[in-house]
């Protein structure tokens, strides 16, 4: 049962593996021999997102598109991130246009204004852009005076007022044309962003953007997420990595107390696998970084079984650390991730060692049953047969020694204290392997 368990998780690992990478755009005829790719910006801005739309880009580099549509619709997400995508939105000679659909804020804003054009649908809204820590407060000055500095560059790329930019990173900040309260961060509507030159046109369709654009007749691409490209946007979630690494510690920790490879086994490797294939296809990990945390892992296991003072537990530990590192978008979250998932995995090992006995399934991992004598369980021959008999001390006892008893020279050991070599001696006790003897020279006498 067991080796069938490890075949079946085998095979959905290979499966895991096979699959694709990359998808191919879907393409709708157009009369023309020009081609625009649609490629959705949605969701969270993390490093998942920038993967997929630098494929995007080189793609479309590749296949030499006429132009790139991003469609917008985020609430923003990560500094880095959105840096990253800008910088790659930048540098490529096709031109681009972001196709706001839905809203563009905060990172959104900034990826929006490295575009060519700016387009908006009705009822959509673009701003609110101001950098904030882990915790949601506002960012320290020196962030802060970063992202205002790329804001503004932003604008000035295809001459907008820098000042609009700024009022949507900086509450303090004010735009006398519009209607914004004091301490507040300017988002600006679809007719406002007309009106102060951030959009150069308010339009309902994909069909009214290519009627802009003067590519009525164009081919339509569509550049979509793999399934697993969509995994990879989700493990690579700051939020999610500590989850996947705990139940990863815990899942396998669990294991290494229990027969066979169950159900925690199961778990644990699948949660460390969606974690290394994530970050992967994400672009942070390659073949190194998995080869390393085997390794680690090896020297873990290695450690339990076989105790070298920590030697192997501490190389160990260090080249699965290093391993998460290598496979890390940041240094500072894998280090945090790590740490939330030792100290989890390590509590509930605690209460898993305390508690296992108790009930429940982890109640089988401990053996309760004693392997007594009276259910027919012996550790030797128990030489019940010689007790009550008399013999002679062959050596001195002090207190083991050898005795003749009847014919058979046995070890025996005296009852207490010293019995001198060829004293007569009685067998009072037998104990499994173990004949106590009493020296009863004194009473012949």
């Amino acid at each position: 049962m067991k080796n069938v368990r490890l075949l079946l998780y085998a095979l959905m690992m290979a499966a895991g593996l096979s699959l694709f990478l990359f998808t191919s755009s879907t393409a709708q005829e157009g009369t023309s021999g020009e081609a625009v790719y649609f490629v959705p910006v949605e969701d969270t801005v993390e490093q998942g997102l920038e993967s997929f739309l630098k494929r995007a880009v080189n793609t479309a580099e590749e296949e030499q598109v006429d132009h790139i549509v991003f469609e917008m619709n985020t609430p923003g997400g990560r500094v880095d991130a959105a840096g990253e995508i800008a910088e790659a939105i930048r540098n490529t000679e096709i031109p681009t246009t972001a196709f706001i659909v839905r809203e563009a804020m905060s990172a959104g804003a900034y990826i929006s204004l490295n575009a060519d054009e700016i387009i908006m649908r009705p009822g959509t809204e673009m701003g609110s852009a101001q950098v904030v820590d882990g915790t949601g407060s506002a960012a320290d000055d020196k962030a802060q005076s970063a992202w205002l500095g790329n804001m503004r560059s932003a604008a000035e790329l295809n001459d907008r007022d820098p000042a609009v930019a700024l009022a949507m990173a900086d509450p303090s900040r004010e735009i006398e044309e519009l209607d914004l309260g004091e301490g507040e961060l300017l988002t600006l509507t679809a007719s406002e962003a007309e009106r102060v030159g951030y959009a150069e046109a308010v339009l309902e369709s994909r069909e009214d953007v290519l009627s802009y654009l003067d590519m009525e007749d164009a081919q339509i691409m569509e550049f979509e997420l793999s399934f697993a490209e969509q995994i990879a946007r989700w493990v690579t979630h700051p939020f999610v990595i500590p989850f996947l690494l705990t139940l990863g510690g815990v899942g396998l920790a669990i294991e290494l107390f229990s027969p066979g490879f169950g159900i925690p086994g199961i778990l644990g490797a699948s949660s460390l696998f969606l974690f290394f294939f994530g970050h992967t296809v994400a672009g942070f990990a390659g073949w190194e970084a998995l080869i390393l945390f085997i390794v680690g892992a090896g020297l873990l296991v290695l450690e339990v079984f076989s105790p070298s003072f920590g030697i192997f537990g501490i190389l160990g530990l260090g080249a699965v650390l290093a391993s998460l590192v290598l496979s890390s978008f940041s240094t500072a979250n894998i280090l945090i991730s790590f740490s939330i998932a030792l100290i989890v995995t390590a509590a509930a090992m605690a209460l898993l060692i305390k508690y296992m006995d108790r009930a429940g399934p982890f109640k089988k991992m401990i053996l309760h049953e004693e392997a007594g004598n009276e259910k027919g369980y012996v550790s030797s021959d128990t030489r019940k047969d010689v007790e009550g008999k008399t013999g002679t001390a062959l050596t001195v006892l002090r207190p083991s020694g050898s005795a003749r008893i009847g014919e058979e020279r046995l070890d025996v050991v005296s009852e207490g204290g010293y019995i001198e070599q060829g004293s007569k001696i009685q067998v009072v006790s037998v104990s499994g392997s173990r004949i106590v003897v009493r020296d009863i020279s004194g009473e012949d006498a």
